[in-house]
Parts: structure tokens; C-alpha cells; sequence
């Protein structure tokens, strides 16, 4: 029986929970609303579960709870998330819930601390006080830091170059004593580029301020600010950094695969989540000119310190655990549906704001 009444509210747009079986699978999903928990949010709801998403909306979009329950808090309320759990009959949750900006974590790592690790013990706790056994952690290709062999296998060595990424590693090492301590069983996802925009155009990515590559050259070719490119002179075919651009709803399909394998097998594991191919920061923008028919206009700025030439993904053990492939990650594919959100989706929700910031090293 579901206490709806009782909850504080985030309002989604456009859900009604009379639509939802109540014998469906509920997965608790912390942090749903933002980027891609949002996009896992649906693809759960389109694979026949219910997701009850949990968010503070600090920096998730109210815009984005829209398939399913969703309650405001904080994953570190030990108590909210037990009532959660009880009154929903949670099967298996999501972590996406942590701060993710690595310049901002370089400069205030104490909040990255407490936000990504503080915050994300007690949530744990909480799954292992109310008999939850089964999580999907959203890590992070930045774990690896710089790397000498390409692509990059589960099995290379961690490097983290940023207190985000120490956080990342960190909760992945917590979950392996978690599992061989209280039986907490975890599929640590470790993503390359996320990208791209929901293929129906309902959500994207909308972030405050905005990071991230291809929205940035996308604003550039709105008539925005002009795109900042760190370095021409990396030793790759055009000089700019390549990096492995991932779509979001391949991502998306790929939690609801790593969270039917636990239930299936009741086994840890840990994943890269990429095609296995690189992009060029030009070959982004000339896609980006091609999908829009616009000029994006660039300032050529130095290098910056911890950027690497190379970053892409060994995503062999993924296609052969989960049998998950991206699908959806072709870089026209990435573009074309980015344009449309931004260009469209975005708008009708709310101007962006910003969104003139130089790009954040890609993690």
C-alpha cells in the first residue's frame, strides 16, 4: 500500500500514479532527476517497473520527475529513505545522487566529500536496515586518470586526478567491502561522455551552469558565448583531445541490464559504459555545424593541466556480462538529439542560464 499522501511532493510533470501497476518492480532511484537518472527514470518505466525517484533538486530538474512517485530529501535522511523503502516495497535502487563538477570539487573538496561519500554511506545504511540488497552506482571513466594503454579495460589502474573522482573510486571500494561485509550486492557503472538527449524529446540534459562539450557548442551555435577549445596541439589526427561520447539512453538501457543481473545472479561487478571510439573536439563542432546548419564560433585557448590526449573506453566486458552494446551513440545521433532538445525542449521549459563557462575536462 503506497502512502502517497503522507510524502513531501516534487510535483513531476505530467504522471499520474494511477497509471502505474502497483505489482510492477519499484526501483528507488536517488537522484532521478537529474541528467541521466531522469533517462533512467523512463527506461525503467518503458521496461515495466516503477521508478520512485528521491531527490533534493539542488541541481536536478523538477522538470525531469515525471515517470514516476518522487519525493524530496536527501539521500543522507536516513529516515526518509527508510519510509521510502517500506511504503514503496523497493526491490533494488539507483545511486546517480552526487555533485559532479570537477573544477568545483578541486576548489571546495570538502563539499564533494560530504556530498558524495557522507551522504551516499548513509544511504546505504538505510537499504541495509530496510533489506534492500541490490544497487546500481553510477561511477565514473575519471577514476582511471591518465592512461598509457588505450582502450581502456576495467582492469587498468585508477588514477583519480580530482577529488570527484576520489569520491567515485572511493564509493566503488566501500561497495566491495559492503558486499563481502553485509551482502549489499553492487554494479558499479563507470561512464565515459555521457550525451545526447532523450530520442522523443521529452528531457535532456540542462545543467547550471552548463559544462559539458556538446551543449556548449550547440549554445555557441545559438549565437551564446563562443566555444572555449583547450589545446590544438595534443598529439591526435587534428590536434584537439579525443574523447568516447556515450549516448544518454544507451547509458539509461544499460542500468536496467546491470540491474536485472543482480537480481538474477546476486553478483558485484564492475563495467565501463563507451563505444570503444573517440571524437575530436572538432569533429564534435563540425557535427554540431553539420545537425544545425550554423557556424559555431571558437576561441583557441592552451592546454590545461590533467587534460589527456586520448580517453576511450575497452567496453568488452559490458557487451559481454549485460550483452549491453550503445545504440544509440553514432556522434550524428548524440548531436541530432541534443539540437533538438536544446533547441526545443530546453527552450519550452525555461531559458538556460549559465551557460558561458569554458568546458570541464571531460570525466
Amino acid at each position: 500500500m503506497f502512502f502517497v499522501g503522507m510524502w513531501p511532493r516534487c510535483r513531476p510533470t505530467q504522471y499520474n500514479e494511477m497509471f502505474v501497476r502497483p505489482d510492477s518492480p519499484h526501483i528507488l532511484v536517488a537522484g532521478g532527476a537529474g541528467y541521466i537518472g531522469s533517462h533512467t527514470a523512463k527506461q525503467l518505466r518503458r521496461a515495466g517497473m516503477t521508478p520512485v525517484v528521491v531527490d533534493s533538486f539542488v541541481t536536478g530538474n523538477r522538470f525531469a520527475a515525471r515517470f514516476g512517485p518522487c519525493v524530496e530529501g536527501s539521500v543522507a535522511d536516513v529516515s526518509l529513505i527508510r519510509r521510502i523503502v517500506r511504503d514503496y516495497n523497493i526491490q533494488g535502487a539507483l545511486l546517480f545522487a552526487a555533485h559532479a563538477y570537477v573544477g568545483e570539487s578541486v576548489q571546495e573538496p570538502g563539499l564533494y566529500y560530504r556530498n558524495n561519500v557522507a551522504a551516499s554511506l548513509c544511504f546505504l545504511d538505510a537499504l541495509l536496515e530496510t533489506g534492500v540488497r541490490n544497487l546500481v552506482f553510477s561511477s565514473s571513466c575519471s577514476i582511471y586518470g591518465m592512461q598509457k594503454l588505450l582502450p581502456i579495460s576495467e582492469d587498468a589502474p585508477k588514477n583519480p586526478l580530482s577529488p570527484y573522482a576520489e569520491t567515485k573510486l572511493f564509493l566503488e571500494q566501500i561497495l566491495n567491502r559492503y558486499d563481502s561485509a553485509y551482502g549489499l550486492r553492487s554494479a558499479c557503472l563507470r561512464y565515459f561522455n555521457a550525451a545526447g538527449a532523450d530520442p522523443e524529446g521529452e528531457i535532456g540534459e540542462s545543467h547550471h551552469p552548463e559544462t559539458h562539450l556538446i551543449p556548449l557548442a550547440i549554445y555557441a551555435a545559438m549565437g551564446r558565448s563562443p566555444l572555449h577549445v583547450f589545446g590544438t596541439d595534443y598529439p591526435t589526427p587534428d590536434g584537439t583531445a579525443v574523447r568516447d561520447y556515450v549516448h544518454v539512453t544507451d547509458l539509461a538501457e544499460a542500468h536496467i541490464l546491470a540491474l536485472r543481473h543482480l537480481l538474477e545472479t546476486g553478483m558485484s561487478f564492475q563495467v565501463n559504459l563507451g563505444t570503444g571510439n573517440g571524437h575530436s573536439i572538432r569533429e564534435v563542432m563540425r557535427m554540431v555545424e553539420t545537425v544545425s546548419g550554423r557556424r559555431v564560433p571558437v576561441q583557441y585557448d592552451p592546454r590545461r593541466s590533467g587534460d589527456a590526449p586520448v580517453l576511450v573506453a575497452d567496453p568488452s566486458r559490458a557487451r559481454t556480462l549485460l550483452g549491453w552494446t550503445a545504440r544509440h551513440s553514432s556522434l550524428e545521433t548524440i548531436v541530432s538529439t541534443a539540437w533538438r532538445w536544446h533547441t526545443v525542449g530546453e527552450a519550452g521549459i525555461r531559458e538556460p542560464q549559465g551557460v558561458t563557462g569554458p568546458p570541464e575536462p571531460p570525466h
